[in-house]
């Protein structure tokens, strides 16, 4: 077991896909020399050369149009959007024809292609630096979506995804790229990548987030418990699909379920999320699903983020009102 940074288990799991798969291609801008904004690719370009660790362009649409031809062509590549905010100009690419050629060529053509997106606040970060748009990849049918929230998951999920046949959105919560884990980097493969993963188990509600908010859910549950409360938390990690029957299984336990994101509460996942388990689990259901999330703004300067991202008392607050249901 090695202590390591979720950034740093990052790179350790890039680093061995590169080792163990020679059609492994890294490309986007700065990740070769500087190593990436945030230092996830760190001195890869420097071991594997520029020819496998490539800065491209300051062109978003033409990273993923020529990531497409390559996982077209038999290679993996990963692509790196520097910021959430910037994938807008290759989301053309990515939903009309990443996301479609497997299904139009009847299962012809694979494109194995992970795209890296580092998403969410609370780094003070400028605007376009902090946005939170898996609702609208999760929308589109033949993508996987996923999030690690943990540097274990970080290092194995990364992995898995770029062993993958499918194109992948890979959401890394930036705010978590310093918190650390004990990383066993021998044997990192063992959890399936499409299933949910019940961090905590409770009896009185449970708490479903992924990626930046488990932490958050996590205190809340922490609080919970010095206060006699039971809260199960839920980190869901594959966002598309969804897996469903962990959650459930956990709500026909405790009868509640609080779903918990950064994005805007209107129209994200945690209302299909919601209408889900609504579906499943009528008869087990003690209290409304309510979603505790962004609110319908855009994302606000940095000074007032803390206002905007949930927080372990805005938790509280909806456990509250499951609760008095």
């Amino acid at each position: 077991m090695t202590i390591m940074t979720f950034a740093a288990a990052l790179n350790a799991g890039l680093r061995k896909a590169l080792e163990n798969d020679p059609k492994v291609l890294i490309m986007g801008e700065d990740v070769g020399t500087l190593g990436g904004v945030f230092r996830v690719t760190d001195t890869l370009q420097k071991d594997f050369g520029n020819n496998r660790v490539i800065d491209t362009p300051l062109a978003e649409s033409g990273i993923v149009g020529t990531a497409f031809g390559l996982a077209m062509r038999g290679y993996r590549p990963v692509c790196e959007i520097q910021f959430d905010g910037f994938v807008y100009p290759a989301f053309d690419q990515i939903v009309s024809q990443v996301a479609k050629i497997h299904y139009r060529t009847q299962g012809r053509v694979k494109v194995p292609l992970t795209i890296r997106i580092p998403f969410g606040g609370g780094i003070g970060a400028v605007e376009h630096h902090s946005e939170s748009p898996e609702a609208y990849f999760a929308h589109t049918a033949g993508l996987r979506v996923m999030t690690p929230s943990n540097p274990v998951d970080a290092y194995s999920m990364i992995q898995q995804a770029i062993a993958l046949d499918d194109p992948v959105i890979f959401f890394e919560p930036k705010r978590r790229y310093w918190d650390k884990a004990n990383v066993d980097l021998e044997h990192p493969l063992g959890f399936p990548l499409d299933r949910a993963r019940v961090l905590r188990t409770g009896t009185d509600a449970t708490i479903a987030a992924y990626g930046p908010m488990v932490a958050t859910a996590m205190a809340a549950a922490d609080t919970a418990e010095s206060e006699g409360r039971s809260l199960e938390v839920v980190d869901l990690r594959s966002l598309s699909p969804i897996d469903f029957d962990t959650l459930e299984s956990s709500v026909r336990k405790t009868g509640r379920l609080i779903v918990v994101h950064e994005a805007p509460v209107f129209a994200g996942l945690g209302a299909e999320i919601a209408a889900r388990i609504a579906e499943r689990c009528f008869y087990q259901l003690e209290a409304p699903v309510l979603r505790v999330g962004g609110f319908d703004t855009p994302y606000p300067a940095s000074r007032l983020e803390m206002n905007f991202l949930p927080s372990p008392d805005r938790i509280l607050a909806a456990v509250d009102r499951a609760l008095a249901a």
